[in-house]
């Protein structure tokens, strides 16, 4: 029989601490709420070919909570395994001891591995599979939108060249080099059922279709969306109302109009714009609390994966606060 490991001087400080740090609340919620099963079960078919050859891989459990942990706390593949020395509560969360980290090719191998086989964008679909199964995608509307995400512009590399698959984007009076995220939320819950990555200088209304899934009533968005409905690919039998923004000289010039019509084309847009608003929260998680405001890799498709797996943990915690809100709102 196997006999239970002895605590350490280090185990035993950590257990007698006084207080529980908001890392460690977080990756308590964390833990509690993201399916890992559900994502064991995705990537298991694909994990012992991904491994190299000569070592036992570390549980591909233990793995996935690596590289979770990575991408909440935006680290780079060093980052991390310098995280894991270094921070107690974080190897308690991926479930490995002092004497075991993997090192930074290990956590690089994993993230190639989930890259290769388009492995997050099956875990995003899995995850809202049962996010629906428990109502949380009503369907009713969608709103759509995109946001710029920041690239290196420095030539200083061994290409002697910024990334190909970036382009620049003019945003009001100011230029912008990196990638765009699209993506269409569910009008009443604000959760991400559909999310797209292309480089900066992609229109966002070319995008647009392809974030509707098909049974909402209408869609919303911001005057960048002027003209969806007059698009070839949004005709179909049934085609939902467009409600787009007005154009921003057009609403200036409103604010100077006292008339009755006037007065309630602003209140109108007021009330688009609260509505539209869920959208931005999706792009506060994203840039804000996991800090992914800039790309941190070469190309579309790497970073891409790593949106598509933050924007599906992004969901989780948000399809919580809903369900919790709801309870709250109805008395329970």
């Amino acid at each position: 029989m196997d006999q239970p490991q002895q605590l350490s001087f280090a185990d035993a400080e950590y257990a007698n601490k006084g207080k529980v740090t908001r890392r460690e609340k977080f990756l308590d919620q964390l833990e509690g709420l993201l399916p890992w099963s559900l994502m064991v079960a995705v990537i298991e078919p694909h994990y012992a070919s991904g491994q190299g050859r000569g070592r036992k891989p570390f549980p591909l459990n233990a793995m996935l909570h690596v590289h979770v942990a990575q991408i909440v706390y935006n680290y780079s593949d060093p980052g991390m395994e310098d995280a894991l020395y270094e921070i107690e509560s974080l190897r308690r969360f991926c479930g490995i001891r002092l004497e075991a980290v993997p090192d930074e090719s290990t956590i690089l191998q994993f993230r190639h591995l989930l890259e290769a086989h388009g492995l997050t964008e099956q875990i995003f679909q899995a995850i809202n599979q049962t996010l629906g199964e428990r109502g949380l995608f009503l369907k009713a509307g969608t709103i759509v939108d995109a946001s710029l995400i920041a690239a290196p512009t420095s030539t200083k590399n061994q290409d002697k060249a910024r990334d190909p698959e970036m382009h620049a984007s003019k945003k009001g009076n100011q230029w912008f080099f990196g990638s765009k995220f699209h993506i269409g939320v569910d009008s009443e819950t604000g959760l991400v059922h559909s999310l797209k990555v292309t480089s900066g200088n992609v229109s966002d209304i070319v995008e647009a279709a392809s974030l509707l899934h098909g049974e909402e009533q209408f869609v919303h968005g911001d005057a960048g969306y002027q003209g969806l409905d007059k698009r070839p690919e949004m005709s179909s039998d049934n085609p939902p109302d467009c409600v787009i923004a007005m154009r921003p000289g057009k609403l200036a010039k409103l604010t100077k109009d006292e008339s009755e019509q006037a007065q309630r084309l602003r209140q109108a847009a007021r009330e688009l714009a609260s509505r539209r608003a869920k959208v931005e929260h999706v792009f506060r998680d994203i840039k804000i609390r996991f800090g992914y405001a800039k790309n941190r890799y070469r190309g579309l498709a790497k970073n891409a994966a790593r949106l598509t797996l933050l924007t599906a943990i992004a969901n989780v915690l948000r399809g919580d606060a809903y369900e919790r809100r709801s309870l709250i709102a109805s008395g329970i």
